[in-house]
């Protein structure tokens, strides 16, 4: 063969060399084609907030039509609901207390009723005393995504048991500093985020992971707001029933 090809001649052999050239253009140009396919930077690990906020419908706000918050969400910190941990003869409010609040002490001989602890807010970043009593309110329970903020986000479509486990869900509940619970209201992330930033992460991933196990919408702004946040901690899991600080501890 080698013979052959030797003796074919000089156009032959050009004819080869174009070949093995073109192949070898053809290699780079595909090698350069999935270069230009690659992503930019490393793709998000699974189970990302960002990720999750990627796959939430975006939606104008519904209005707040017939929304009624002991009528569309039962009754406050009910113990009687489908949410985890409900059914263990403690109260949600005190559910999260235990589990957000150290140096617990309780009433009498309750190991449910907490009344007294320390608070590391996460809102502000400060340490705060509780003292169950007349300045109980210092330190609030708070709906990461707020209940009205869950209506115009299509909690309205939800059934009454959804709705319920949502209120009381402790994937959606933070104890916090009462003021800035009062200054939240039930604002979206595009409207407010907590004083501290460095909770701005923790928090927004909260609110997504709330929105999409109760598959609620955005809308653009707010999309756009948790997005911005996540920019700066693109790697921010997305928080589940398990994840330590949303996960109620056991009673004694």
């Amino acid at each position: 063969m080698n013979h052959r090809i030797r003796g074919a001649g000089p156009a032959v052999a050009t004819l080869l060399l174009a070949v093995t050239l073109s192949g070898c253009s053809a290699l780079a140009g595909i090698e350069a084609a999935d270069d230009a396919k690659a992503p930019a930077q490393a793709a998000e690990p699974a189970g990302s907030a960002r990720d999750a906020l990627i796959h939430l419908a975006v939606r104008a706000p519904a209005p707040m039509s017939g929304y009624d918050r002991e009528a569309g969400f039962g009754p406050a910190w009910s113990d009687d609901t489908s949410a985890p941990g409900s059914g263990n003869h403690c109260d949600t409010r005190n559910d999260v207390l235990r589990r957000d609040l150290h140096d617990l002490t309780f009433k009498g001989t309750s190991t449910c009723v907490v009344a007294t602890g320390t608070l590391e807010d996460p809102y502000t970043g400060q340490q705060l005393r509780f003292v169950r009593g007349p300045q109980s309110a210092r330190v609030q329970i708070d709906h990461a995504v707020a209940l009205g903020a869950s209506w115009r986000a299509g909690a309205r479509q939800l059934s009454q048991t959804q709705r319920e486990a949502l209120s009381n869900d402790p994937l959606n509940l933070l104890a916090v500093d009462g003021p800035s619970n009062a200054s939240k209201s039930d604002s979206d992330a595009d409207t407010w985020l907590p004083p501290d930033r460095a909770f701005h992460c923790r928090y927004v991933a909260r609110q997504i992971a709330v929105k999409t196990k109760y598959q609620l919408s955005v809308t653009a702004p707010e999309r756009n707001a948790m997005s911005q946040v996540l920019a700066t901690c693109p790697d921010e899991p997305l928080p589940t029933a398990t994840t330590q600080g949303v996960a109620l501890p056991n009673l004694p």
